[in-house]
């Protein structure tokens, strides 16, 4: 396979960040030469478990999303029968739990687990980035944040699937598809937030705001309240639900949210430059690929060209280098 710039960056870093014995990198090396330059004869042709193969979540992010998920659900079908109080389908339902003033104690409780899940989230990625600072192992390109890069995946693969493209992009981490998923939720659970504090502490925004503005913010928070709620619900049903577990090759779910796992498959077509860290961190994983190629029969012999070796061999000076002699990460070298 011939590296592309984004692949070598993402090695580069990676192996200079992370304790990695010379022999390791020259498996890297081999298994790099084996695969074909085609991404899609590999991630179709390799072995995947649907509960997934590699790591992707913690146990904090998936009970965050649990929290979040359920909440959101519970939250949209308690509140819109809060809103449509007069409707001939929101009666019942208000009567079936006990009466109007029950709904809303059941909504505002759920709400308050919703608020703990967003404060549980924040904290989370706070500390985790912390010590990923302090470690010095910090990269911006494996966040959620959005980076330059998305607007060219986001291009590259327009193009893909508008047929002017060969293969999809090298993707990291966190595509853009799922920045865009998880900072309209962010936006989404803000507005949510911040109106229902206003039907909460409507005194307590009074005292806040301007003299006359308090009537008009007011007014606008009631109409933002149950409008995004129910936005919300579209999109996560048409959108993200489709994205996540219903497409071609997801379909009829994916196990992330609960395993914390993805699937071999998933990670070379979506997260291809994820994959390459896992296979220079984990050595079943280049034992499993170098199997696969070679039972598909997809084994490449040419070897590397001129640039790529001579990637390869800077990374290989430099881990002797930083090395002791007498320490077994230079085992290979000598």
């Amino acid at each position: 396979m011939k590296l592309s710039r984004d692949a070598k960056k993402v090695l580069d870093q990676h192996i200079r960040k992370n304790p990695v014995r010379v022999a390791e990198l020259e498996e890297m090396r081999e298994v790099i030469a084996a695969m074909p330059d085609d991404r899609k004869l590999i991630y179709r042709n390799v072995e995947s478990n649907p509960l997934g193969d590699m790591h992707r979540y913690s146990i904090h992010i998936r009970i965050q999303h649990l929290l979040t998920f359920t909440t959101f659900l519970l939250l949209a079908f308690t509140g819109l029968p809060i809103y449509f109080n007069e409707s001939f389908w929101a009666v019942p339902f208000n009567s079936a739990l006990g009466g109007i003033e029950i709904t809303r104690l059941i909504h505002r409780t759920l709400a308050a687990v919703m608020v703990f899940a967003m404060v549980y989230h924040v904290v989370t990625l706070m500390m985790g980035t912390t010590i990923l600072l302090m470690q010095r192992r910090f990269q911006l390109s494996r966040t959620i944040i959005p980076i330059m890069k998305d607007l060219r995946d986001m291009k590259d693969d327009a193009a893909y699937f508008a047929g002017k493209r060969e293969q999809r992009p090298e993707m990291d981490k966190f595509m853009y598809k799922q920045k865009i998923h998880y900072f309209a939720a962010a936006f989404g659970n803000s507005v949510m937030v911040l109106s229902g504090s206003a039907f909460l502490f409507p005194d307590l925004w009074a005292s806040i705001l301007p003299n006359g503005a308090a009537y008009f913010f007011q007014e606008f928070m009631r109409l933002a309240h149950p409008h995004e709620a129910l936005l919300a619900l579209i999109v996560i049903a048409f959108w993200h639900w489709y994205n996540v577990h219903l497409a071609p090759g997801r379909f009829p779910m994916q196990w992330t949210y609960l395993t914390g796992r993805i699937t071999r498959e998933h990670q070379i077509e979506e997260h291809f430059l994820e994959y390459l860290r896992n296979l220079a961190d984990l050595p079943e994983e280049r034992q499993t690929l170098r199997e696969t190629l070679r039972a598909k029969r997809l084994e490449q012999t040419n070897g590397l060209d001129a640039e790529d070796t001579a990637f390869f061999d800077e990374l290989r000076s430099h881990l002797i280098a930083t090395n002791d002699s007498d320490d077994p990460l230079t085992e290979g070298a000598r």
